[in-house]
């Protein structure tokens, strides 16, 4: 043992411990085929905009140690950002591999930056401002690890809470798999978030495959990556579990109750000088029959209080009897809800209630969803004359084909603007 370097004996301790303490999630979510001919347009070519970079922040000491190279720098070195200057992951940012990922996700961002979150800032000054505000909460159910949209719509939100059966995976440790095995897994990566980045949503099957490389596992690396691209500095990570009650306990390796829930909870900042900001993902069936078998994810949820809720391509669950749970759950803890069609079924709003807005355009949903094409609101769109979207969003991801509904609670407090700026709204039968 002597003749071993200490840091490659450290290294191969650690990894044993994070194999042990990994999470195994459990796919339920139906599959989502996506037909590229659905769209008016080709499928946009992937690249992305360069950011300045950010400040290291040493992991607190209960946070388990990624070898000796901290979280955030973990993160930015996979999103292809530099890394601080002491940092051990500095080497590898040298490599050919990973100066080839850098440029994959610069331009990457760029590209999105211009076709996706341009257009989301600019409508959201336009018709709902108070989004970017500070907001006690954030729900987005059937999200998978796509803190990208929450983020965008919701900047200042002080929590947010996603939910999917993608498994969380352990802690990725970039230094065990350095070169030359970087190059594939680096590519991996980048192979993960293709849809995301091209479609604004992520395949199910794709991704059941994805996050089960042996290097980089589960939806860890993808909320890095979001976090880091997003100018975030994470200060935290820590594995939980949620007992039946919605308590949150930290996670013991192995632990095979039955009943909890398995979790993560990721604090991070947007500049030095705002509040720390929290992300949590569960790992969760959300049908009826799930949540009878794990209560505490709900009841967590309705402790954080009244929220504001995104919901995007999700398989239009909620229209069946099997999901009338998550469904009235929203319903109930939310003051505003943005959605495409797939989310909530129109007829399930209480028009004495709720206010709706429409945007975009209904062209039903593509046809793997065809039996959830809805009279009522292809009708509410005829009547209401909505302004137009300059991004894509749901299954059908061009803009001229996409469908954005915004619902309101009345008494909520919330001051939305008109569907079109200056022009009083009609649509649900008000003046």
């Amino acid at each position: 043992m002597k003749s071993v370097p200490k840091l490659f004996v450290r290294l191969t301790f650690l990894l044993c411990w994070i194999a042990a303490a990994a999470s195994q999630g459990q796919e339920v979510r139906r599959a989502i085929p996506v037909d590229p001919s659905i769209a008016e347009t080709p499928a946009p070519v992937l690249g992305q905009e360069a950011s300045a970079p950010l400040p290291t922040v040493t992991p607190p000491s209960h946070l388990p140690a990624v070898g000796p190279a901290s979280v955030n720098d973990t993160a930015r070195f996979l999103a292809g950002l530099p890394v601080a200057q002491d940092s051990p992951l500095l080497p590898l940012e040298q490599t050919a591999v990973w100066q080839q990922h850098a440029t994959f996700f610069d331009q990457a961002w760029s590209k999105l930056a211009a076709r996706q979150f341009a257009g989301i800032r600019d409508w959201e000054v336009n018709y709902l401002p108070d989004a970017t505000q500070s907001l006690p909460v954030v729900f987005y159910m059937f999200s998978g690890p796509d803190f990208l949209y929450a983020n965008q719509f919701f900047p200042n939100a002080s929590t947010y809470i996603l939910a999917g059966t993608e498994p969380i995976g352990p802690l990725p440790d970039v230094l065990r798999f350095a070169t030359p095995a970087l190059d594939p897994v680096l590519q991996n990566l980048e192979k993960s978030l293709n849809n995301v980045l091209s479609f604004s949503f992520f395949i199910t099957k794709d991704m059941k495959s994805d996050l089960q490389q042996q290097e980089l596992q589960g939806t860890l690396p993808i909320f890095y990556v979001f976090l880091a691209r997003a100018g975030k500095v994470i200060t935290d990570i820590s594995f939980i579990t949620l007992e039946k009650s919605g308590e949150p306990r930290p996670a013991a390796p192995n632990d095979k109750r039955k009943g909890i829930t398995s979790g993560v909870r990721v604090t991070f900042t947007s500049t030095p000088d705002t509040s720390p900001q929290t992300l949590y993902y569960f790992t969760t069936d959300l049908s009826n029959d799930g949540i009878r078998s794990e209560p505490g994810f709900l009841k967590f949820c309705a402790r954080q209080g009244t929220g504001v809720s995104l919901l995007k391509s999700s398989s239009y669950l909620m229209f069946e009897n099997g999901f009338s749970t998550v469904r009235g759950f929203l319903l109930d803890q939310s003051k505003a809800i943005v959605q495409d069609d797939s989310g909530i079924p129109i007829a399930a709003f209480d028009q004495s209630k709720w206010f709706l807005r429409f945007f975009g355009s209904y062209a039903g949903p593509i046809d793997l969803f065809k039996q959830y094409f809805q009279p009522q609101l292809q009708g509410l769109y005829e009547q209401s004359n909505p302004a137009p979207i300059r991004f894509g969003i749901g299954y059908r991801w061009s803009p001229r084909e996409s469908t954005l509904i915004v619902a309101t609670r009345k008494g909520s407090g919330l001051a939305p603007l008109p569907a079109e700026p200056g022009v009083p709204e009609k649509a649900n039968g008000r003046d």
